[in-house]
């Protein structure tokens, strides 16, 4: 089977990857990711790739394309984790609080969590779900549980 995305490594990236293996402190993953790119640039199987670095064979494809089509440095160092950024901030999380801590909705007994994602629309017009309106609330412990700040549960009564 002939191979899509082909490993070469200038004299430079062997080094390096050479000097990840053989000294300094480096995470499991950055080692087997290093062994891994100098056994596909000596032309080893997927296979053989797998079994010498404890792989699985379409992780070895995936390392091999990555190299081709994002460069060295990320494949070596793995994609960059990021949090996401929360889809309420600012002035859309204080007027969500003002909606909140003000009046109840006419015909409800308290705002729910649903209630509050069909009312409210951010500052660029667009709908936000019922989760991201729980995480800001829980964030500014404004939450639908707790009494006294214009969204509660409602009180159990015996016929419910």
């Amino acid at each position: 089977m002939i191979k899509k995305y082909r490993v070469t490594l200038t004299r430079e990236e062997r080094e390096i990857l050479r000097g990840i293996l053989n000294k300094g402190k480096h995470g499991a993953q950055k080692r087997k990711r290093a062994q891994a790119l100098l056994l596909a640039d000596d032309n080893l199987t997927d296979a053989e790739i797998a079994e010498r670095t404890d792989m699985h064979r379409r992780g070895i494809e995936g390392l091999r394309q990555r190299f081709v089509e994002e460069g060295f440095e990320i494949t070596l160092e793995g994609k960059p984790k990021g949090h996401r950024q929360r889809v309420i901030q600012g002035a859309d999380e204080a007027r969500l609080i003002a909606l909140v801590c003000g009046k109840k909705p006419d015909g409800y007994d308290h705002w729910s969590l649903r209630l509050l994602s069909d009312t409210f629309v951010t500052l660029d017009n667009t709908k936000v779900s019922h989760e991201a309106i729980r995480q800001t609330l829980k964030k500014t412990n404004l939450n639908p549980g707790k009494n006294g700040n214009g969204a509660y549960r409602r009180n159990k009564t015996p016929n419910s």
